[in-house]
């Protein structure tokens, strides 16, 4: 039997990491990741030199299939994403699946190797209670769009979702369409030095972000209440 330990990775803060991702990561053959780039920084913080894959959204079924003959060979692997948890709002899922999929339990071991998480970041220091709460990822772009919107303003429970800053504007402007009364809160560069929560409708957001346009940068998440 060999194993893939999904790794949660740090999602601002390079500090942010367990002392048991850090032994895994020492430990194992091979490191699948969206951006080696992103990944390579990471590991030279800790000095860990180990072999990368790029696996992302637009990996082909090649990679995959190389992925499998490691397996097979016996590697020991980690998935990690460029921050937070794999698998969440993240390609890491269809690679979790397709192994699953292909592979018996007592062939592979997947590992869950728990750590920081954006969307569990932003509710812990939001105030909003959270024993439930319905959590949407990144939107889509276009198509569907507006639905979500529409059953946002029908739920009663917390709803939770990731924005980029090229469409933080556009959701606020949505939400004040659909759901004005609506109490909104924003976590922005979340373990960073200029970590900020934003609270207020989505009119005064919007107002905020026109006011304060060089805070529109990194990822959002976005908490309607």
């Amino acid at each position: 039997m060999t194993t893939l330990y999904v790794v949660a990775t740090p999602i601002g803060n390079l500090e942010d990491i367990t002392l048991r991702a850090i032994r895994v990561l020492n430990e194992v053959d091979v490191i699948l990741c969206e951006d080696t780039r992103v990944t390579a920084k990471l590991l030279s913080k800790y000095e860990i030199k180990k072999s990368l894959i790029r696996y992302d959204a637009h990996s082909t079924d090649t990679t995959l299939k190389k992925i499998f003959t490691l397996i097979e060979e016996g590697k020991s692997l980690v998935l990690v994403s460029d921050a937070g948890t794999p698998s969440i709002s993240d390609p890491g899922s269809h690679l979790v699946q397709k192994l699953r999929e292909n592979f018996s339990r007592e062939d592979l071991s997947i590992v869950a190797i728990p750590g920081a998480s954006a969307l569990t970041s932003a509710l812990s220091i939001s105030g909003v209670p959270s024993s439930e709460f319905l959590f949407l990822g990144f939107l889509p772009h276009k198509k569907g769009r507006e639905t979500i919107f529409k059953e946002i303003v029908e739920t009663k429970r917390p709803v939770v979702f990731y924005e980029s800053p090229h469409r933080i504007l556009k959701a606020l402007q949505s939400l004040n369409k659909f759901c004005p009364e609506k109490k909104i809160a924003i976590g922005r560069e979340l373990t960073k030095i200029h970590e900020e929560m934003l609270f207020g409708t989505a009119s005064e957001l919007l107002v905020f972000f026109e006011e304060n346009n060089e805070k529109i940068r990194g990822e959002f998440v976005v908490i309607v209440s």
